[in-house]
């Protein structure tokens, strides 16, 4: 079967940077899902040789599909009607059901034939050049693209992303015959806008250049100055910037965020090194960091121990015959930003943090929670008693609380938001405030997000904890808990972040105790309902521990087995859960998991269970002794192990009852004649359930 070479490629003003790759990905997808439902149920086949390679830069969407086939084959479409039954009546006439099908399908009675009790209609399908489907196939792609918001441009009323300049679309060497977003498909693309020109006046400008067919288009490309594959001009620019500060003996910091924005921002990458004056050093690097990374898109530097340095690595679109002009431009546009850092931190120290304590009073957090500076009060008095909990000072703890938010009313924050939390750590080391105190206003928003650091200090994780459980209870003791998708106050990260919190660091806190604490100093909360919002809280804490065992990769019945039982305490939880990831690695566990849901059908039909008690003289078979023999034998064991949450050993040692419970199960007929006897047995089962329930319910493990 013939193939070609396809290409298309769409031509626009320059495109967002930071959504480049996810619509080049997209683009690429529609168009060959669009071309695989083209070609039905024989599609994979179909396109077994066929390979597809994307394409993005700032000015260009493209794809090269390559071995297309050029026609998709003729087929059979059987249509299925309606039941022979009712398609003729006592008369042997057709039917209003028949005539309808054959008119429905364009067919006279005499086209149509029966398959098992029903009309069908065999449709032959004639085979189709596939080029005729190609436009349709790429305008329904560019329409599902994940793009926020379109805009027009000039008189009409198309709409994308970005004003659409050009159109190649390529099969083999002939154009597709289409127009789509306000341009003709042709064979010319465009170069670069500075290093390209040509001097043909038969083309569409100066800037343009003839791609004859797909398997050259890279190669025309970089001809022309532009670097077509977002990967590999990803990877030139990883590769430039590591070597640039190889020269200069420095350690280069490439954020993948940055990278792939950068990567979207040129089409022909080149690496150069500037430098700022070293009294902006005394400004926190952090600050001077986010200065370059996000208003000038430049790559830091550190020395080998992190250490910030005044260089800086830029990467320009242009291969400049005077790089020191670029560089020397550059250098005048950062020095201003970095001038207005280090005045903000200069000026911020002249009055201390809890002197604009004051400030945050006319700072609203929520309309019915009242105020910043409410919110600072009661978390102080919370994180007060959290520290008690955790052993660490209740005093540095309120001051910390106090102090927590004062940095958001100062100049630096208000200009660089994500420095929130960090400038008040400066801040608080400049008014002398303890070091711990200073170290917990920093650590109060870690973790950030999934994988980042937790706070190190007591002080800090009692602000951490405390600030994240007012926040909990605050929104959905006005009735506004996360729906959906959609959780403005980010409560979902919040919980996972008290829950990585408790468990990381082994805190042996109760969720009930703290958030029945956090729900009592809710004004907003009316009495009668405080119990009730407690009580969801905790249920939604519990239920988001399930997402984070499920990033953890533990399974989903592992944490059923351990949630039937409600623990509250995360640490205890998590105790629970890795005996249980334990337990399912011993011989044993298949059988006893079993014989537990065995038991607990059992027992769930008995009412009077839990009341039994064993009577020994009832034991008669030689199982049931030596059953109730192991339990009481194991209980004596396991009573320390409870206490001190030795779950896993505890488990172990009930994997030594597989013996004894198959013994009995093979053995002993539970629900016996004699009522004393059955009951008696029953209670047998009760007992050994209750000892699997001190830990979780391996019934639900499967």
């Amino acid at each position: 079967m013939a193939a070609l070479d396809f290409l298309v490629e769409l031509g626009t003003a320059e495109l967002p940077p930071n959504s480049l790759e996810a619509l080049s990905k997209a683009f690429s997808k529609g168009i060959y899902d669009g071309i695989k439902s083209a070609l039905g149920r024989d599609a994979e086949e179909l396109l077994s040789k066929t390979t597809i390679e994307s394409f993005a830069s700032p000015r260009r969407l493209a794809l090269r599909i390559n071995n297309l086939i050029t026609q998709i084959p003729g087929s059979v479409s059987i249509v299925q009607g309606p039941p022979l039954k009712i398609c003729y009546d006592e008369a042997g006439k057709p039917t209003n059901a028949l005539l309808g099908f054959a008119k429905k399908n364009n067919a006279s009675i005499d086209d149509l034939s029966e398959f098992k009790g029903k009309v069908t209609y065999s449709k032959e399908l004639a085979a189709q050049p596939i080029i005729e489907l190609l436009p349709s196939i790429v305008e329904n792609s560019l329409t599902k693209l994940p793009i926020a918001k379109r805009m027009r441009w000039g008189a009409n009323k198309i709409e994308f992303v970005r004003p659409v300049q050009w159109l190649v679309m390529l099969l083999g060497e002939q154009v597709v015959d289409c127009s789509m977003l306000g341009v003709t498909a042709s064979n010319q693309s465009r170069g670069h806008r500075f290093h390209y020109k040509n001097n043909d006046s038969s083309l569409a400008d100066s800037n343009s250049l003839v791609i004859n067919n797909a398997a050259e288009y890279e190669t025309k490309l970089e001809q022309a100055y532009v670097i077509a594959d977002f990967l590999k001009r990803k990877e030139k620019i990883t590769q430039q910037v590591t070597a640039a500060a190889a020269k200069i003996n420095c350690v280069v910091h490439i954020d993948e965020d940055l990278l792939n924005e950068v990567t979207g921002l040129n089409e022909w990458p080149v690496a150069l090194t500037g430098q700022f004056d070293e009294e902006f050093l005394s400004v926190p690097q952090e600050a001077l960091i986010l200065s370059m990374k996000e208003h000038q898109k430049y790559f830091y530097t550190t020395d080998a121990d992190g250490k910030l340095m005044p260089n800086f690595i830029t990467i320009c679109n242009i291969e400049s015959k005077h790089p020191n002009t670029v560089i020397s431009g550059n250098e005048k546009v950062i020095r201003p930003r970095l001038a207005d850092a280090k005045f903000f931190f200069e000026n911020d120290k002249k009055s201390t943090l809890e002197s604009r304590c004051e400030k945050l009073k006319s700072i609203v957090f929520q309309q019915q929670l009242g105020t910043v500076w409410e919110k600072s009060e009661r978390v102080s008095q919370l994180a007060a008693h959290i520290s008690q909990l955790i052993s660490g000072d209740p005093c540095k703890a309120q001051r910390a609380a106090k102090l927590a938010k004062t940095d958001l009313v100062t100049d630096m924050v208000f200009e660089f938001t994500d420095l929130q939390g960090l400038m008040g750590y400066h801040y608080a080391l400049n008014d002398n405030e303890d070091a711990e105190v200073a170290q917990a206003i920093f650590e109060q928003y870690l973790p950030k997000f999934a994988g980042d650091e937790i706070p190190a200090s007591k002080t800090g994780l009692a602000l951490a904890l405390a600030d994240r459980l007012d926040t909990l209870t605050g929104m959905f003791g006005i009735g506004q808990p996360p729906t959906g998708s959609k959780d403005p106050f980010a409560l979902r990260r919040a919980t996972v972040g008290v829950l990585r919190i408790i468990i990381e660091k082994a805190l042996p806190l109760d969720l009930k105790e703290l958030v029945a604490m956090a729900v009592e100093q809710q004004a907003a909360i009316k009495d009668e309902n405080k119990a009730k919002i407690a009580e969801q809280v905790v249920g939604f804490m519990l239920e988001r521990l399930r997402a984070y065992y499920e990033d953890r990769k533990v399974r989903v019945d592992t944490y059923l087995a351990v949630a039937a039982l409600k623990p509250t305490k995360p640490l205890d939880f998590d105790q629970r859960i890795n005996a249980v990831e334990h337990f399912r690695t011993l011989s044993a566990s298949q059988a006893l998991a079993a014989a537990n849901k065995r038991v607990s059908n059992i027992l769930d039909k008995q009412q009077s269970a839990k009341q039994l008690t064993v009577n020994t003289d009832l034991l008669t078979e030689t199982a049931e002794i030596a059953l109730h023999q192991s339990l009481v034998a194991l209980a004596a064991q396991l009573e320390p192990m409870f206490a001190n949450s030795d779950y896993q050993g505890a488990l172990t040692l009930l994997s030594d009852l597989q013996q004894d419970i198959d013994s009995f199960f093979d053995n002993v007929m539970v629900m016996a004649e004699d009522e004393a006897v059955q009951q008696n047995r029953i209670a047998l089962l009760s007992e050994l359930r209750h000892l699997f329930l001190h830990i979780a319910d391996i019934s639900l493990l499967n």
